[in-house]
């Protein structure tokens, strides 16, 4: 009796490990795989149940398997503690851009780094061309002499950072009180309306929240255009996108130590913006006070964040790319 009023908690327990693996059709997705030819398998990210039970099914046809890391780095089920190191022995190789990603992923599962691209997210510039300043801000009715700073992307307190910003925000306003000083957040998610509670409760004038996503690019870019700085204070990320988004639009970038960030930002100093240590509100409102303070290091940093964006075109990265799944795939 008692083992059978347990039974349903135990079947709860074991579904929830079983179901990250149940939601990948494993047999429709061999089935289309050999209807269409499939040479290769790309999967999106590592550390997913799924990329478990595709290395399983390219294995069994013969398929190479590659994965991408797009930010995950931890595991929901504990099956995958066991499912998870035959499966990165086994698929073909992993494109990884931030440096921390491929170290840690090398000690966790004991990859050789042949078996590592190291190859960042690629940007279309066609799409990122900067227009001037006066110009976007005329359009988007924002004041000439303000000195502005932008940050655009899905609204997800903690992960984002968001907390963070804002109070990096409240102290740098506090020490500016007579200045135009402002903050755009561009974007949606979740946390929308903890967001909004958050900024209710600020009664602070100077910062203007857009509550959707914008999918017109010619328009984000207009926004971005408008800024003087880009800021990004999350806490995790894969590889960003947005950073890069703002530096091919010309705006100096200040972020958080996040995984892929150094990569953006590069090696050659003076780097393209300021680099913030995770959780740092201080540090955070600092590099805001310098750059937003200083209009020719600002205007200087963007151009060096401009030329930089350049060496994340597809082009360069699709050559790349190329190159090491062809080589791998025959390896």
């Amino acid at each position: 009796m008692f083992a059978d009023r347990k039974l349903p908690g135990l079947a709860k327990k074991l579904l929830r490990h079983l179901l990250p693996y149940l939601a990948t059709p494993a047999w429709t997705l061999q089935r289309e795989l050999r209807r269409g030819g499939v040479g290769m398998i790309l999967c999106q990210e590592y550390e997913y149940a799924r990329f478990d039970v595709v290395t399983a099914l390219g294995r069994l046809l013969g398929l190479p398997v590659f994965a991408t890391f797009q930010g995950g780095n931890w595991q929901i089920s504990r099956l995958e503690k066991i499912t998870r190191p035959p499966a990165i022995r086994q698929c073909a190789g992993l494109i990884i851009g931030p440096n921390t990603e491929a170290a840690r992923v090398q000690a966790e599962y004991r990859v050789a780094p042949e078996k590592i691209a190291r190859l960042p997210n690629p940007l279309d510039f066609t799409e990122w061309q900067p227009i001037p300043r006066a110009e976007a801000r005329k359009t988007l009715g924002l004041p000439l002499d303000a000195r502005i700073a932008i940050s655009h992307g899905r609204i997800d307190i903690f992960r984002k950072g968001l907390d963070l910003l804002l109070d990096a925000w409240s102290r740098f306003r506090a020490a500016h009180p007579d200045q135009d000083r402002r903050l755009i957040l561009i974007g949606s998610g979740d946390d929308a309306s903890k967001l909004r509670s958050m900024l209710c409760g600020r009664h602070d004038s100077s910062v203007l929240w857009i509550d959707r996503y914008i999918r017109d690019r010619p328009l984000m870019r207009t926004w971005l255009s408008a800024a003087d700085v880009y800021v990004m204070a999350s806490r995790h990320e894969g590889f960003p996108v947005a950073p890069l988004e703002a530096m091919a639009c010309g705006l100096p970038v200040v972020a958080t130590a996040v995984p892929g960030v150094a990569e953006i930002m590069g090696d050659q100093a003076p780097l393209p913006g300021i680099i913030a240590p995770i959780g740092d509100v201080s540090a955070l409102a600092s590099a805001l006070e310098r750059l937003l303070g200083d209009i020719g290091l600002s205007q200087d940093l963007g151009f060096r964040a401009k030329k930089r964006a350049q060496d994340f075109s597809p082009v360069s990265v699709g050559t790349q790319l190329r190159s090491f799944l062809v080589a791998r795939a025959n390896s």
